[in-house]
């Protein structure tokens, strides 16, 4: 991992991510979470202050990288949730089957190396009456645009930490065992091969 990796890349992700755009497609999600709450891509905790105090138990905070540990660590500090840190990536969450309430994703399916077994992973460990709460960006619902997603992905992916533009997030969710129980979309303002949003709830199967 080099100078870019270690020390460049997490701050520009920690920058576009807390946008205020992005922020208000947090807040439509992250607050439904309660109980044992999984987050996968804990990141430098942007979504902290958008879960309900009364509803949450505590927060199991999935992030492999220390980087964005060291900038999560003031926000950690300052919650009032219990947040218990597992640097571990998502394709082996060190965690027992049906042993959390609420799995929350936000902007991280497009980064994780291989998705289907983290989503499968996050199959196992929720609940039966469970729910996982996603807020991601993917493939756009345009052909054209699409089609220039599938053209750019190697390169963004480069220079992007390993993002993916193109990922069709209702149908990795379908795939790994998921019923997309409520599902809406947007372009977010900015460029419209990165920018399409998906939001919504998920139950597994």
């Amino acid at each position: 991992m080099g100078l870019y990796d270690r020390h460049l890349l997490p701050r520009l992700v920690h920058a576009t991510c807390s946008r205020r755009t992005h922020m208000r497609q947090r807040a439509k999600v992250v607050p439904a979470a309660a109980g044992v709450v999984l987050e996968i891509g804990f990141g430098s905790g942007l979504n902290l202050d958008f879960y309900d105090g009364e509803r949450v138990e505590r927060i199991l905070a999935v992030e492999p990288s220390p980087e964005m540990w060291r900038l999560a660590a003031t926000r950690v500090e300052r919650s009032t949730l219990p947040v218990e840190p597992i640097r571990e990536s998502a394709e082996r969450l060190p965690l027992p089957s049906a042993s959390v309430d609420s799995v929350v994703v936000t902007y991280t399916l497009c980064t994780i190396p291989a998705v289907g077994a983290a989503l499968g992973e996050m199959r196992r460990v929720l609940r039966p009456a469970g729910q996982l709460l996603f807020c991601e960006h993917g493939a756009a619902d345009d052909a054209a645009l699409r089609r220039w997603q599938d053209r750019l992905d190697p390169i963004w992916g480069f220079f992007a930490g390993g993002c993916h533009l193109n990922r069709p997030i209702p149908g990795l969710l379908e795939e790994a065992g998921f019923r997309v129980v409520d599902l809406s979309t947007l372009y977010l303002p900015g460029w419209r091969l990165a920018t399409f949003n998906y939001w919504g709830s998920a139950a597994p199967r």
